[in-house]
């Protein structure tokens, strides 16, 4: 059972970032091989709309899933209780839902190449996400864009605060009114 505890050791923790960056090079190069009956500008445009559908993903999972429902809930509140531990939802879990939810899906509705371009911008997305949930709890990063990333997730750990459920962007949270920052855009 140690591939599905949500705290990890520093092997299996560091093992997410691996297993993704390979994937996305694995589907990188899955797209390139496909043979193409799309123009390159449809690819590049499935890619970038899977980015987008991470941005949505990430707030609505954070927001209702791990804010809202049982058992996630519970869990998620061992990650604000201590914020610094290494508990994340484990790579089996979260593999085996990109494939059940993301790719599966998109080839039954399209192509191969199109569930390839679709889920690897969906994997970018959660890698960059992984990576900046991560930096957030653990670099002392002093570029601007970190350290905005750092204090508004500071904010959604806050006790008397809450809101602020994107962790890679603040689009969601604007656009949904749970934005909490109180300095000028």
């Amino acid at each position: 059972m140690e591939f599905f505890r949500l705290e990890h050791g520093k092997a299996a923790y560091r093992a997410d970032f691996v297993f993704y960056g390979v994937a996305i090079c694995a589907l990188a190069l899955a797209l390139a091989s496909v043979p193409r009956q799309d123009p390159w500008w449809w690819w590049l445009s499935l890619i970038v709309l899977g980015l987008f559908s991470w941005s949505v993903i990430e707030y609505a999972l954070h927001r209702y899933v791990l804010h809202g429902l049982q058992p996630f809930q519970r869990w998620h509140a061992m990650h604000h209780e201590r914020p610094q531990a290494l508990i994340a939802t484990p790579t089996l879990i979260t593999a085996a839902a990109f494939l059940g939810l993301v790719f599966a899906p998109a080839w039954a509705l399209g192509s191969m190449g199109a569930a390839c371009a679709w889920t690897l911008g969906v994997l970018i997305g959660y890698l960059a996400y992984a990576l900046t949930h991560h930096a957030t709890h653990h670099w002392r990063g002093q570029g601007r864009w970190l350290l905005q990333r750092k204090r508004h997730h500071a904010l959604h750990h806050s006790k008397s605060h809450g809101g602020c459920y994107g962790v890679t962007s603040s689009l969601w949270d604007v656009a949904l009114g749970t934005d909490r920052l109180k300095t000028p855009r």
